[in-house]
């Protein structure tokens, strides 16, 4: 079994018996969680291809919350 480092994504499977992921960053804090369970592991690997994929994608910030801190 290889130790675990951070940032990385955990699968794990919840009380329903269903596949999730969560992100947590560099401090060991979760910044990301799946929004539904799957059923099959493989879906949950897909799920988490999907997030490393848009890595790169732009951010938007409505007009008006465009000076907020």
């Amino acid at each position: 079994m290889s130790i675990r480092t951070f940032p990385s994504y955990w699968m794990y499977r919840d009380n329903r018996g269903e596949w999730r992921w969560r992100y947590d960053a560099s401090n060991g804090r979760t910044i990301a969680v799946s929004s539904e369970g799957y059923v099959k592991r493989v879906d949950c690997r897909h799920g988490i291809s999907l997030m490393q994929a848009s890595a790169s994608s732009p951010v938007f910030v409505p007009q008006i919350d465009s000076n907020a801190a």
